[in-house]
């Protein structure tokens, strides 16, 4: 999930299969359902590890201009399919024989009291350009999050597409694809110091500060495989994500970041109307 906010990169992945039949500037609306199998920012989880099931509909003013909104339905062993809240993205994508690109504002609007780690986020504006060849895709994109705090976000990756058209118009597309992704952190680090003056007895204090890093947050390979006919895609995007500098507090799992390597999988379907 990965890229924009996680839970709603998946979105864009149709422009694969659409971006050959996408020439016209009429308005289009699509909709879409897909599940997610294990929701995670950056590798990071909620305790409960959830999957999530998503309803998107899309609204395209042109080839170019893009709104779209995604209800969130959490399920996990506590929540058989609880409401957690909605995803609304505005954005601005373009395409040509080389260099490609995608321009996101993106706004949740969750819950209160949900469990997803992802759920602080208030805001988030991305980035994301390609650079296409016949040999491998070069990508870079960038985002700024908004919560109690501003973090800055940039991201790498190469990948490669493979597109097959059948006799019958339809049209199957790969995507093995490698990235990085990087931001900053902030948290609050406590450590003792040892204070002395000339020939006195040092004291020991406690020292407590905010730190803010940026580090490696997540290494991410994925297969976004794409099968389109006329108005209809299937999509899956199996994905393996592994989180990088979780921050952890001694003795306190309760505001320590849960993560680890997984292995999951976002499947679904969308329509032109």
């Amino acid at each position: 999930m990965k890229k924009l906010v996680a839970i709603c990169s998946f979105l864009l992945v149709g422009f694969f299969a659409e971006a050959q039949s996408d020439s016209t500037s009429k308005v289009a609306f699509k909709i879409g359902a897909f599940y997610n199998s294990g929701l995670n920012y950056y590798g990071r989880t909620d305790s409960l590890r959830s999957s999530g099931f998503f309803p998107v509909a899309e609204l395209w003013l042109n080839k170019n201009f893009y709104l779209n909104a995604a209800p969130v339905f959490v399920i996990n062993s506590q929540s058989n399919f609880d409401y957690a809240g909605t995803v609304a993205t505005a954005g601005y994508r373009f395409t040509d024989d080389k260099f490609s690109g995608n321009i996101s504002f993106v706004k949740p609007f969750y819950e209160s009291g949900t469990q997803l780690v992802q759920s602080a986020l208030k805001a988030q504006f991305s980035t994301l350009f390609t650079w296409s060849n016949k040999v491998i895709n070069i990508n870079a994109g960038g985002d700024v999050k908004f919560s109690d705090k501003v973090d800055l976000g940039a991201s790498g990756g190469i990948d490669h597409i493979f597109r097959k058209e059948f006799p019958d118009r339809s049209v199957l597309v790969l995507d093995p694809s490698l990235y990085v992704h990087a931001g900053t952190q902030q948290f609050t680090k406590t450590y003792y110091k040892q204070s002395s003056f000339l020939f006195f007895p040092g004291v020991e204090q406690t020292v407590t500060e905010n730190v803010r890093k940026f580090n490696i947050l997540s290494y991410e390979f994925s297969m976004p495989v794409v099968f389109a006919k006329g108005k209809f895609q299937l999509i899956a995007i199996p994905a393996y994500v592994i989180p990088q500098n979780l921050i952890t507090v001694q003795d306190r799992p309760d505001l320590s970041e849960r993560g680890r390597e997984m292995f999951y999988a976002t499947v679904g379907v969308k329509l032109s109307l």
